[in-house]
């Protein structure tokens, strides 16, 4: 993969980011995509060269207009002369009921976690097929093939994100290209630790009480999948020995979904 440029929309903070320094540890090129401080995002791009030797470069588009993912797209593919490795990570929650999602909510989450991904295949792609190589990984979840209360819209978006990924599979099957999609349960982030302790203050639990107590309602391991192990999972799928591997959704959920 020496030499390859991977896109990596949301990229500047958790799994995104674990993503984009598993490539670039792989000395794949990055453009990185997402919100945050200016200051901050400079210091992980200057980062990335620094450790890992490779151009790194940001762009901040916003995921929710296409306009702007269509040039992010070709800003990537100026910036490297190619973009070899779409991964589709941007992602955004909301939690109510039906009755109660608001309807703003509602198309942001689609949005984000569904279109913008159709969008930025939609602008990959083509360069892809002419330069008859490519790797695209869709970040879903276990969301993408179970449900949850209170969570329409991101699983609504996530079984599209899957459902997508098939499509362009089969679309794509001989040019090529792999599309793929990898779902993740529980990972530990920073905000999903401030859950776990606060879960633990308000019930009298220590705090690993508490994490067993939150895996235990989906899952059957109480562990935590990483970052890095998301960051892992998608350079294989980006390498040469899962060149046949395509329109698959790949479960790192701690066995949430073979329940």
């Amino acid at each position: 993969m020496k030499g390859k440029a991977a896109l990596v929309t949301g990229s500047t903070s958790g799994i995104g980011l674990a993503i984009a320094r598993a490539f670039a540890a792989q000395s794949v090129n990055v453009m990185l995509n997402g919100f945050g401080e200016a200051a901050a995002i400079e210091q992980l791009r200057a980062g990335l060269e620094k450790e890992f030797g490779v151009k790194a470069r940001y762009n901040g588009a916003d995921m929710s207009k296409p306009a702007e993912i269509a040039a992010l797209v070709k800003a990537t593919e100026k910036e490297f002369g190619s973009l070899d490795i779409l991964v589709n990570n941007a992602g955004i929650q909301h939690v109510a009921k039906i009755e109660d999602f608001p309807i703003d909510k509602w198309d942001a989450v689609i949005a984000i976690n569904l279109s913008s991904s159709f969008h930025t295949m939609r602008a990959a792609i083509p360069g892809m097929k002419a330069r008859k190589w490519g790797r695209i990984i869709n970040i879903a979840s276990a969301h993408g093939l179970v449900a949850s209360g209170e969570k329409g819209a991101y699983v609504a978006a996530k079984h599209g994100l899957v459902g997508l990924t098939k499509v362009a599979s089969i679309e794509t099957a001989n040019s090529g290209i792999t599309c793929n999609a990898i779902c993740p349960g529980w990972v530990l982030t920073p905000l999903v630790q401030k859950q776990i302790e606060a879960r633990a203050q308000q019930s009298g639990q220590t705090v690993e009480q508490a994490k067993i107590a939150l895996l235990s309602e989906k899952q059957p391991m109480h562990q935590f999948s990483t970052p890095e192990g998301i960051g892992a999972l998608a350079v294989f799928l980006a390498g040469a020995a899962a060149s046949t591997i395509t329109g698959s959704a790949y479960s790192i959920d701690g066995g949430w979904t073979a329940q």
